[in-house]
């Protein structure tokens, strides 16, 4: 492993408990909206599939996310884990944002992870779909960064 890869706990193989921490984890850091941050949870080659976008290696994610925040304001997200086995965690999500005509959107879609035996994620698979929201309709008002822990997950919210 390289300095560049520090191992991130949990390791997989993931039981409940390590799968969703992972989970939180990761919602926290993408909270964050500091793409440098998010990167270090991939491996150097870690390969995405995002829309119709396929980022390879921690360069190209953190441009893309930088792009992706420039364009989707005020950024909220929550995850929630779907199933996991050994090396996968499938989870499901929703955020909100609005882009620069103050329109609001919501939203919402499937992750597939696979993470290797440092724990960090060697590839993701993203699938999204948006819903244009009104500023009435939005549901995740916390302050900037962190969800705090007694915000209702997606769940909870009927998503």
């Amino acid at each position: 492993m390289s300095a560049l890869e520090i191992a991130r706990p949990p390791l997989p193989p993931f039981d409940l408990e390590a799968a969703k921490t992972k989970v939180r984890a990761a919602e926290d850091a993408w909270n964050s909206r500091d793409a440098a941050r998010v990167s270090l949870a991939y491996t150097l080659d870690s390969r995405w599939r995002n829309r119709s976008e396929f980022p390879q290696g921690r360069e190209e994610i953190v441009s893309f996310l930088e792009r992706k925040w420039q364009r989707e304001l005020d950024y909220r997200l929550i995850k929630e884990i779907w199933a996991f086995a050994s090396h996968r965690i499938a989870v499901r999500f929703a955020y909100e944002w609005h882009d620069a005509t103050g329109q609001w959107y919501r939203s919402y879609g499937n992750e597939n992870w696979e993470f290797a035996e440092n724990g960090l994620m060697r590839t993701r698979h993203a699938s999204i779909n948006d819903l244009a929201i009104s500023e009435a309709e939005r549901l995740f008002r916390w302050p900037s960064g962190r969800r705090p822990d007694d915000h209702p997950g997606l769940s909870e919210l009927g998503l």
